[in-house]
């Protein structure tokens, strides 16, 4: 049986294979048949495989040089279902690319700086650029440090993630139906793309504190049914067609906050509740309650400066987000956010 190489890594609240594009089939279709046998799908155990039974767990960053001047490498992620035999690359994932500039040093691809080192990654997903800076020494990656992230254990080295033209990552601009607010199934939303497509509407609209934890909101059947169907519906209006078998939109559902953020999220992913929240999902969602009129903004207590504390179900998520509302429409001038990765293992996977 021939193995492929790979490097699993935690990114911020994800974890996920990385691998070199070179070292996986060029055909798209034989690549993704090799990365479903590789996680385990379809199952939702996912046990004949390193997937981790979880939509956060069963993720992928192909990475490789660049081709895009001003970049140094290409990420690509690739979202493997758990339970399905599907692969989606519709989205970006910020918290798997905080490992990307950990990996392409680790693999040769960017040399490591003195003290810290800078790479510049064209996400593949929306063409579009994001910065990473992490500490480096002798050559190698500092993983160990005193960054903690809220849904991960212990503490890490910090890895700072700066975005440039993320807004309209699927191409459809930063408020995809063109207006500030939508009403979807009786429900009032906001749908905005700040690199990531989320449906924003209030927990309350669906008969919710906000407040629910995981568990509860998994326990939902009826909150699962009228999920999909806000989505669906949203989608179009968004022109990301039909998206069944797709991730995106993200749906999160915003009420006040109880532990001294911004706002307090529950995010579905598409239909499962998140255990806290992904980074570009956090950004777009803050993105929106900057916006004065939009679903969320008079629930925030936003704090007259960029960063947003974003409360989710296990802890916080910071992020950086600077709007030129007076613009027409609104402008992103920069997003940001701090996340950790640690390597996990290094080897070779043989798929199933």
């Amino acid at each position: 049986m021939k193995g492929v190489p790979c490097l699993l890594m935690r990114g911020g609240t994800s974890k996920g294979a990385y691998f070199r594009a070179e070292d996986l089939p060029a055909d798209a279709a034989e690549r993704d048949d090799l990365l479903l046998r590789i996680m385990g799908s379809p199952d939702p155990r996912q046990i004949d495989g390193i997937g981790g039974a979880h939509p956060l767990t069963s993720k992928v960053a192909v990475v490789s040089p660049s081709t895009s001047p001003g970049a140094d490498v290409d990420y690509l992620f690739l979202q493997l279902g758990v339970a399905e035999a599907t692969v989606s690359d519709r989205q970006n994932c910020g918290n798997l690319l905080a490992g990307v500039g950990p990996f392409a040093v680790e693999r040769g691809l960017v040399p490591a700086g003195d003290g810290e080192t800078t790479v510049r990654i064209r996400m593949v997903n929306s063409d579009s650029t994001a910065v990473a800076r992490f500490p480096t020494s002798g050559g190698v990656v500092e993983y160990a440090g005193d960054t903690a992230i809220s849904g991960v254990p212990g503490t890490a080295a910090p890895v700072v993630l700066d975005f440039a033209d993320t807004a309209g990552s699927t191409g459809h601009g930063l408020l995809p139906t063109g207006h500030l607010v939508d009403t979807v199934d009786g429900v009032p939303v906001t749908c905005v793309d700040n690199g990531m497509p989320v449906v924003v509407a209030r927990a309350a609209d669906f008969g919710l504190t906000g407040y629910e934890t995981v568990e509860q909101l998994k326990a939902d059947t009826a909150l699962r049914e009228r999920i999909q169907s806000l989505r669906l519906r949203a989608a179009e209006l968004m022109g990301l067609g039909d998206v069944r078998d797709s991730s995106v939109p993200k749906t999160t559902l915003v009420a006040p906050p109880v532990d001294g953020g911004t706002i307090c999220t529950r995010t579905f992913i598409p239909l499962e509740p998140h255990t806290s929240i992904g980074v570009l999902g956090a950004v777009s969602v803050a993105t929106a309650l900057l916006l004065d009129g939009a679903v969320g903004h008079e629930l925030a207590k936003l704090p007259g400066t960029s960063r947003i504390d974003v409360e989710h179900p296990t802890g916080h998520l910071q992020v950086e987000v600077e709007v030129d509302a007076g613009e027409t429409p609104p402008r992103v001038r920069r997003s940001g956010v701090v996340r950790t990765a640690r390597k996990l293992f290094d080897g070779t996977v043989f798929p199933r």
